[in-house]
């Protein structure tokens, strides 16, 4: 390959990768809210939040859903309102 065809082929593949990592950085500042969801959630049902409910919340936003109720439940949180939490978080 010619030296004056690779330049125009390196400058698309850097427009291209810097486009894709302008498009992909506003997902990742929306991952923090989904605690605070989670969290919202629970207060809206009459429910405290504590560092064990800030725990499960932190576990349903990595994706842990099935530690995320139960650690709500085992913090006195109804199975149902604890899987709405949780699905909130994620």
């Amino acid at each position: 390959m010619r030296p004056s065809a690779r330049i125009p082929g390196i400058l698309a593949g850097l427009v291209l990768a810097a486009g894709g990592v302008l498009f992909a950085a506003p997902a990742a500042t929306a991952a923090p809210t989904s605690i605070q969801d989670c969290e919202q959630y629970l207060v809206q049902h009459g429910k405290q939040v504590t560092d064990a409910v800030g725990q499960a919340c932190y576990e349903g936003q990595i994706g842990n859903q099935t530690s995320c109720a139960a650690s709500l439940q085992a913090a006195g949180i109804s199975a149902n309102v604890a899987s709405g939490a949780c699905r909130a978080a994620h």
